[in-house]
């Protein structure tokens, strides 16, 4: 039975999982109280709810407490900040559909959640005991005694309970679709007739790209129709584009020449020293490593440096100066295998049970499959054979001087571990290092000197556009291009900038930024742009659109020309103006290839083939993707394909996957999700 310490930490890494599909049933109750002074505003709509900055906010923390995340870094907070965007999500699209659509889960369906009468992913990630793979029920009535007078362990319940319900009202919705995925006749009956049939011929055609573009008008009337009568494929969200420019911030040649004096001397100290390990960690820049390492694992000569007891370096390495000592020679096997046993530390008297049976001869790879919580229990505890630099402390001691069959007894963190070894090589010289690394650096000075750049481009730059790309010229840096779509916190490429896009969402066109420290560097930005239409802008597009109506017309024009230009596909290579070697064979062809020999990828073409009934006829012209083709099919084998009944079942699993990838994205399209946390977080 998995122990109660085991169940809490597990629960930890579970919930970081589960909590990304939807609101936790629990959070889902709480009320929002946070209040602003009367000013709540507003961050996004979905499906018509407005959203509250304080809504949002509860939940973010929430999400925060339950994962116990942090927020370190911008990778960090976005990630935060989607969780909790589901969240909402959930609460305001998918939970409130399941009650509108009567889909519940029952109290008895409840409690089979939790005894395990029905399945659940939550419960059993939780539950389930390592050693058999089964759910145990015995686990969960433990933990429950334990959150009787634990309310963190109480609270983690109520949540994971709500998710398995929340779960289950999805399987049921997904039944409910599935249900609805069908394969009909018509597309049974073609599936089976060319499931087994693959077909050889030869093809002759031209491609667009053959063809001037020059030979073919499109007016602005028919780029006119064509937006109009494709609107749906111009939808955007609203757009915010910004020109900055960016102020690089690093090291001089002068800060280098002061590191390097700084580094020599300290490196002469690091040389004289007699206790390496205190004067490493007395350097702010000094670390001891954890682990043993040998000499042949170092690249370069600093191996050998090392283990002959002399300094490596001070070096120059990647804009770091690195300098380093040996703290401690142990010598030890290069290699070690070994099997483990692994137990919660509260278990050390059954620990030291079985060292007994194991010292008695008991056969450790059985122990350890019934008894261990690692992974490696399923393979009779093998972890494998290490070098010995990838032990720690807790265990580098006592493997320094084990020999093949060795038993040891380690505690370690919250585990005990036995361990059986099964090798260890011939000992040699390992070495602790102590590392003193200095990277290189821009100086204060150097930070004043391109802080005072920035800020008298910001002066020049400010009142319009021109005034921004003028004092950008007249500086020497380039601007740099962005474009903010709703939704987005972060500028793609530009460190910690999530102050910049929350002045940019509130900017209006031709206003410049204040100097955004993002990262290491400086940025000013001024915004150029504001699109808030819900379609591209025509002038955007115009030029792809006439591309399009380019080839179409070039494809009408190849297809009129093909069609009856002969009987043999020599002829029509003739009135193409090509000539007979550019007549191509292509074989084993099936109706679900992906591209035609000599030919690429053109689904129109396969499709025409693979439903060619006779050999030695001319194909009409097929308009394909990038060229216009005809074909003649000269051997059709037939290797027997599946019957209806297989292909029934081969087509509806096809299109359920394809509704499982689709349901979710079509279910937000239809809320019309408007997302505007950019403007404060």
């Amino acid at each position: 039975m998995a122990s109660l310490n085991t169940l809490r930490t597990r629960f930890g890494v579970v919930l970081s999982i589960i909590i990304a599909f939807a609101l936790l049933a629990f959070i889902l109750s709480l009320k929002t109280e946070m209040g602003f002074s009367g000013n709540d505003p507003k961050v996004g709509v979905i499906d018509g709810t407005k959203i509250k900055y304080s809504e949002y906010f509860e939940l973010y923390n929430d999400v925060k407490t339950q994962t116990n995340a942090s927020e370190a870094d911008e990778q960090q907070m976005d990630q935060l900040a989607e969780m909790a965007w589901e969240g909402l999500i959930s609460r305001h699209v998918y939970l409130p559909g399941f009650e509108k659509m009567g889909i519940r889960v029952t109290d008895a369906e409840r409690a089979g959640l939790i005894n395990g009468d029905y399945y659940s992913s939550v419960m059993a990630s939780l539950f389930t005991d390592p050693r058999t793979g089964l759910y145990d029920v015995e686990a969960v009535g433990e933990f429950l005694n334990r959150a009787g007078t634990d309310p963190q362990l109480q609270y983690l319940w109520a949540s994971v309970v709500s998710r398995a319900m929340q779960e289950r009202q999805a399987s049921k919705y997904g039944a409910l679709v599935d249900a609805g995925v069908y394969a009909n006749s018509l597309e049974v009956n073609q599936a089976v007739a060319t499931s087994g049939k693959t077909f050889g011929g030869r093809w002759t055609g031209k491609r667009f790209s053959e063809m001037p573009d020059s030979l073919y008008t499109v007016s602005d009337a028919e780029i006119r129709a064509y937006y109009d009568s494709h609107k749906a494929r111009f939808e955007q969200r609203p757009l915010r584009t910004l020109s900055y420019v960016v102020f690089e911030v690093a090291a001089s040649d002068e800060d280098r020449a002061a590191l390097e004096q700084t580094v020599r001397e300290v490196g002469d100290a690091f040389a004289a020293a007699e206790d390496v390990r205190a004067f490493a960690r007395n350097n702010r820049y000094g670390k001891v490593s954890d682990n043993y390492i040998a000499p042949g694992q170092l690249l370069g000569d600093q191996g050998e440096i090392l283990a002959a007891g002399n300094q490596y370096g001070p070096v120059l390495q990647n804009d770091n100066w690195v300098m380093s000592r040996v703290v401690e020679f142990k010598s030890a096997p290069d290699s070690i295998g070994l099997r483990h046993i692994v137990l919660p530390y509260t278990q050390n008297d059954l620990a030291d049970s079985l060292m007994t049976l194991l010292r008695g001869g008991a056969d450790f790879a059985a122990l350890a499959e019934r008894y261990s919580l690692a992974q490696t229990a399923a393979n009779g505890g093998d972890a494998g054979v290490m070098p010995f630099s990838a032990f720690p402390d807790e265990f580098s001691a006592p493997l320094a001087t084990a020999k093949k069959g060795d038993l040891l007894k380690i505690a370690a963190g919250d585990a005990v571990q036995l361990l059986q070894i099964y090798r260890a090589d011939n000992a040699s010289k390992h070495m602790r290092i102590a590392t003193i690394t200095y990277p290189v650096e821009p100086s204060s000075a150097t930070r004043r000197s391109i802080h005072n750049a920035a800020s008298l481009f910001a002066v020049d730059g400010r009142g319009s556009i021109d005034a921004f790309n003028e004092a950008a010229n007249a500086a020497a840096v380039t601007p740099r291009v962005a474009t903010l779509s709703q939704g987005d916190c972060t500028l793609r490429g530009v460190d910690n900038s999530r102050e910049l896009v929350r002045w940019a969402y509130g900017a209006k066109v031709g206003e410049m930024s204040e100097i955004f420290n993002t990262g290491s560097d400086y940025v000013v930005a001024v915004v150029t742009a504001i699109d808030d239409n819900e379609h591209v802008a025509l002038k955007n597009v115009e030029e792809n659109i006439r591309k399009i109506l380019v080839r179409n017309k070039k494809r009408d024009d190849l297809a009129a020309r093909m069609q009856g230009a002969g009987t043999t596909l020599e002829e029509v290579a003739q009135s193409l103006g090509t000539v007979g070697s550019d007549i191509f064979p292509f074989d084993g062809l099936r109706y679900n290839s992906f591209i035609v020999r000599n030919m690429g990828i053109e689904p129109r073409v396969i499709g025409a083939v693979a439903t060619t009934e006779r050999t030695g006829v001319l194909s009409e012209p097929v308009k394909g993707e990038n060229g216009v083709y005809v074909f003649e099919v000269t051997e059709i084998e037939n290797e027997g394909g599946q019957s209806a009944a297989e292909e029934k079942v081969r087509l509806e699993a096809e299109a359920q996957g394809v509704v499982a990838r689709q349901l979710a994205p079509a279910i937000v399209e239809l809320a019309e999700i408007e997302d505007l946390r950019g403007k404060y977080f």
